[in-house]
């Protein structure tokens, strides 16, 4: 049996760590910037909706402050106590911010259906709109940012973090559309607009949850990456089959396991040869992937003929 740990890229690894770093300090000042800006716009206008962008962006503060720590304790490497690393937080931490979204949910929901029962005019539109448009801004050059970080990691933390901000952004948007609409007349859809956001805010959360229970409960990776890693293992000369693949997600580490078939004339020391080819085949493909790789007779359980 054959084990390698994920490749040795050092200088790339520490790249992904630094990257994973700066897009959850740039999360979290990005949410507190914007609760700033909502809060003195929300305090002169009264609007449901920006009341709802406020909750939204204190609660995005608090994930993202989440998201800084869950980060920082997973990028530690393994220790004694934790020999296939600490990349769960990661997973830990998407439902510590699905928590969030709900609460912010439930409390934009309330304050929605309490304006539409009890009616009152905005004040200071022309404000509002302009918080929205630089909430706009900042959320997609925010979240084009947070694109990047996910394919060069595929971090499980900022993954959750960006699928916040991404409804985040159609939060910013219906908000302002309710803004423009509450500034023709139509004050009521500001209380509607409110009600319906949080619905989505909580379909966010769920989806946010969903994704950090599969992980935490090591869920397979996707059938197309398996069949991929089948295809490598059988393209390496002198390998009949693979069998028992068996994988799973970590924070950014791939956990890979599975049995390669071989001649049973084949001596040790070329049985474990091909063992660590399969594993860098692997590996040059999928460099987060440790590997772990066994060694299997063709015949293992072959039974002798019983004489006539």
């Amino acid at each position: 049996m054959v084990s390698l740990p994920p490749s040795e890229l050092t200088n790339s690894t520490q790249a992904q760590a630094r990257l994973m770093r700066q897009a959850t300090y740039a999360a979290l000042a990005v949410a507190l910037l914007l609760a700033c800006c909502k809060a003195v716009a929300w305090w002169i206008s009264g609007s449901v909706s920006l009341l709802a962008g406020l909750t939204d962006s204190l609660l995005d503060g608090a994930a993202s402050l989440l998201n800084v720590l869950a980060v920082h304790y997973s990028l530690r490497p393994p220790d004694n106590g934790h020999r296939y690393g600490h990349g769960k937080a990661e997973a830990l931490a998407g439902l510590g911010q699905a928590a969030f979204i709900c609460i912010s949910a439930f409390l934009v929901g309330s304050q929605g259906i309490d304006r539409l029962l009890n009616p009152q005019p905005l004040g200071a539109p022309l404000l509002g709109v302009l918080v929205m448009l630089l909430s706009l801004a900042l959320t997609l050059a925010l979240l084009k940012f947070q694109g990047y970080v996910i394919r060069v990691t595929g971090s499980t933390a900022i993954k959750a973090d960006s699928l916040h901000y991404r409804s985040d952004l159609l939060l910013n948007s219906s908000i302002l559309l309710a803004l423009l609409l509450a500034g023709a007349g139509l004050e009521r859809l500001d209380a509607l607009f409110g009600i319906a956001i949080a619905f989505y805010i909580l379909w966010s959360a769920i989806s946010i949850a969903r994704e950090a229970t599969t992980i935490l409960m090591d869920a397979e990776l996707s059938k197309e990456i398996r069949q991929h890693i089948q295809q490598l293992v059988c393209s390496v000369p002198t390998v009949l089959d693979c069998h028992d693949l068996r994988t799973r997600i970590s924070g950014t580490r791939w956990f890979v396991q599975l049995h390669v078939d071989l001649p049973d004339s084949m001596s040790l020391c070329a049985a474990h040869d091909i063992c660590v080819k399969v594993g860098n085949l692997i590996q040059q493909h999928y460099p987060q992937a440790e590997v772990l790789v066994h060694a299997d007779p063709l015949s293992p359980h072959q039974v002798p003929m019983e004489d006539a």
